[in-house]
């Protein structure tokens, strides 16, 4: 797989306890179509990820920031959530704001090739790195620690792809340590920018 797999972030990460083992909790194919009925402007992966981003850097962000971010217009058909990216939303912010590292990536399963599932993982970071620019917090010059080199290695994979050269073994290996590294690194970053989320929290916002 064509991405740099020991970077200075990656190693930081690997000090962390893996738990490569946690469900999807949400099926990437019922939301697929959610979203396409919806014509929405981002693919579930991409949706995904702006959403962990966003949660990461703003408090509050609600579930209707979500949806005119990734809805045209920021429809909401009539009104209403869709029950399935309700669920999706609150599933998440309950997931990283948790204790159990719960918190996954939605990307396609293991059944799906891996071109789909690398590709689905570059959306994701794509989404991730937008969201998270929504407060200026995506520049790694401005965040503390090793959050930088995370933000850093997470612009590389945006870039990653399958390499040919390597054999299927291998390449699934890198996936499953790339899609990791982002689960583990993403949590982190929510839990270390909770100092900044709340110097931004507005008068008379009651957190959850």
């Amino acid at each position: 797989m064509k991405m740099a797999a020991s970077s200075p972030g990656l190693r930081s990460i690997r000090r962390l306890q893996y738990h490569f083992g946690v469900p999807t909790q949400h099926d990437y194919s019922e939301i697929q179509r959610t979203l396409a009925a919806s014509h929405a402007l981002a693919d579930p992966a991409e949706a995904h990820g702006t959403l962990a981003g966003a949660l990461c850097a703003l408090v509050p962000y609600r579930l209707e920031d979500w949806l005119a971010e990734i809805l045209p217009d920021g429809s909401t058909g009539g009104g209403h959530a869709d029950p399935v990216l309700q669920t999706l939303y609150e599933g998440t912010v309950a997931a990283l704001a948790g204790h159990g590292m719960d918190f996954d990536l939605l990307i396609p399963g293991d059944d799906r090739p891996i071109e789909e599932r690398t590709q689905a993982l570059t959306s994701w970071c794509t989404g991730f790195l937008y969201g998270l620019g929504t407060s200026g917090a995506a520049d790694p010059q401005r965040l503390p620690g090793e959050l930088g080199e995370i933000v850093r290695d997470l612009t590389e994979i945006t870039r990653a792809g399958v390499d040919a050269s390597d054999g299927e073994e291998a390449n699934e290996s890198a996936l499953a340590e790339l899609t990791e590294f982002v689960r583990v690194g993403v949590q982190l970053v929510f839990d270390e920018l909770e100092p900044l989320r709340e110097r931004h929290i507005p008068p008379g916002h009651v957190l959850h």
